[in-house]
């Protein structure tokens, strides 16, 4: 289904806020069973032939990954995992003397991250640790059952790391980050380097961003709010809490989060309020208050895109052509077992 996109302003503010109405341009070809998660990869020459790289969160053997065109049609189906939750993308990992972009999903049931390699031109996803990456190791129960995951490419010195959530954890350390890397013998590994992240212990935490550029990484405390730390281990205040955000207005848990990037530091980061039928998209500062980087307290527009029940979510600020021209929001729609694509509005 494709339907032509525009945007309605259905509030001019409420209080501090604009509430838009968003209409998708593209809905993608359904999954099997269960879509959670979508990623998106921008093709360095053409952004008209990016992928979205998504999660079919079924148990195996249906559970899978669906690699789809801007267009909402599937370019390949990755079968036979064990309920792959969550899916995200980072850009040249190094492989002793050569770099690959790579989609990396969290398979819950087997409790291991799955590692692919994308192909240059976009033409297709091959696994580049066959059977998978253990994660959570020591531990038992759901406790050991990996759900979000986002991958963080450190500036400095091009490390690549992926910080992972599971289903349940304690209140402190509930998250747990790896460097992954190339083994030297043709394979990777996993390096664990840090547990962080406070927990209210009211639902679960799943929904993790990082911002590569200014190295923070994101995550939503579904019935709490959404979370702010340094992304880089090494950091001297690695240990330390930056904000604590988005504790009020939501009326589902809180959900998919991503981050709209634009210069100078400026941007967004949207969060998923998980209303059935109708989900929302709540938007706050990137930057932060004037003179305040780490008060992303208010709340500047909230959009409503007609898709129900949404989990995962992925922005981008790039243009995609005339149908995208200010970035995309892509969203997780439980109805249609699909992915609803959205122009992101200017704000």
């Amino acid at each position: 289904m494709r339907t032509i996109g525009f945007l309605l302003l259905t509030a001019v503010s409420l209080a501090t806020h604009a509430t838009l109405n968003l209409e998708p341009t593209v809905a993608t070809e359904p999954v099997g069973e269960d879509p959670d998660d979508p990623a998106l990869w921008i093709h360095p020459q053409d952004a008209s032939r990016s992928l979205i790289i998504a999660t079919d969160k079924t148990a195996a053997p249906a559970g899978a990954l669906f690699v789809y065109g801007l267009d909402g049609k599937i370019r390949q189906k990755i079968a036979g995992l064990d309920r792959p939750n969550n899916v995200d993308v980072e850009y040249g990992l190094r492989l002793g003397a050569q770099q690959a972009d790579i989609a990396v999903a969290t398979e819950r049931y087997r409790r291991r991250l799955r590692v692919y390699r994308i192909a240059p031109d976009g033409s297709g996803l091959t696994e580049l640790a066959p059977g998978g990456l253990p994660v959570f190791e020591g531990q038992t129960g759901e406790a050991a059952a990996p759900m979000g995951i986002a991958l963080y490419k450190r500036p400095r010195d091009g490390a690549v790391f992926a910080i992972v959530g599971r289903k349940t954890g304690p209140r402190e350390g509930y998250l747990w980050q790896y460097r992954l890397e190339h083994d030297g013998a043709g394979g990777l590994r996993l390096i664990k380097v840090r547990e962080f992240g406070r927990f209210s212990g009211r639902g679960e935490i799943e929904a993790i961003a990082v911002d590569d550029e200014l190295g923070y990484v994101y995550y939503a405390d579904e019935g709490d709010g959404i979370h702010k730390w340094h992304a880089d281990p090494d950091h001297p205040d690695a240990a330390r809490p930056l904000a604590h955000f988005g504790r009020e207005g939501f009326r589902g848990d809180r959900e998919g989060i991503a981050i709209y990037t634009q210069r100078g530091g400026k941007g967004f980061i949207v969060c998923t309020d998980q209303v059935p039928g109708h989900s929302e998209y709540r938007i706050y500062r990137r930057e932060g208050a004037p003179g305040r980087p780490h008060d992303h307290s208010q709340l500047v527009a909230v959009l409503r895109g007609g898709a129900d029940s949404t989990d995962g979510i992925e922005v981008s600020s790039r243009r995609f052509g005339d149908r995208f021209p200010t970035g995309l929001l892509i969203a997780m729609n439980s109805s249609g077992k699909n992915f609803l694509i959205f122009p992101f509005p200017k704000l």
